[in-house]
């Protein structure tokens, strides 16, 4: 049998706060818009710095830091990616289309694409966008979107919690910009 031993932290390269700050980012950004729960936040500030996306940018009655609870999962990756609050989703979502990124929501619809299906483009910058834990992303969000990503699933249930969604989605999205290029223990 295999005997696995488990790296200890100082052997995982991690980087300080500062040098991720520094560090090249892929192309891509997650918005949450109307997200409630402030566990969900921190989840995906931490799913950020893992994934190290540009921003995380936080509307609608999204919660953001400083506060505690957010803290409680985001274990101080809310200090290390870059965050903005806008009010409207739809002023941000505007601003990013004169930057040339491509909206695709993560929702079920009629016309969505399995996400395995869904070719990331390395030469596009992209903004992933997840709505609220219940009503999910906004109709005239959906109409913005250049492409709509569905995560398939075979239970009962018809949605995953929005970390773990967003979690999924980011490793579809990285794999281009991280897989293969170069040996990630080695970073």
């Amino acid at each position: 049998m295999t005997q696995f031993r488990k790296r200890r932290i100082e052997e995982m390269g991690r980087l300080s706060t500062e040098a991720f700050i520094a560090a090249e980012k892929i192309p891509v950004r997650v918005i949450l818009d109307d997200i409630r729960s402030m566990h969900n936040v921190g989840a995906l500030f931490r799913t950020s710095d893992a994934f190290r996306i540009e921003a995380l940018h936080l509307c609608g009655i999204t919660p953001k830091p400083p506060h505690r609870e957010i803290h409680k999962t985001a274990i101080g990756a809310e200090k290390s990616v870059r965050w903005e609050y806008h009010e409207d989703i739809l002023s941000l979502i505007q601003l990013l289309l004169t930057e040339d990124y491509t909206l695709i929501g993560v929702e079920q619809t009629e016309d969505s694409i399995p996400l395995q299906q869904f070719q990331v483009d390395p030469s596009h910058k992209y903004a992933l966008i997840l709505g609220h834990e219940i009503q999910g992303v906004k109709q005239e969000v959906l109409a913005l979107c250049e492409a709509v990503v569905e995560i398939p699933q075979f239970g009962t249930k018809h949605s995953l919690n929005i970390s773990v969604s967003a979690g999924i989605s980011l490793f579809h999205f990285s794999h281009p910009f991280f897989g293969g290029m170069m040996d990630w223990r080695s970073e």
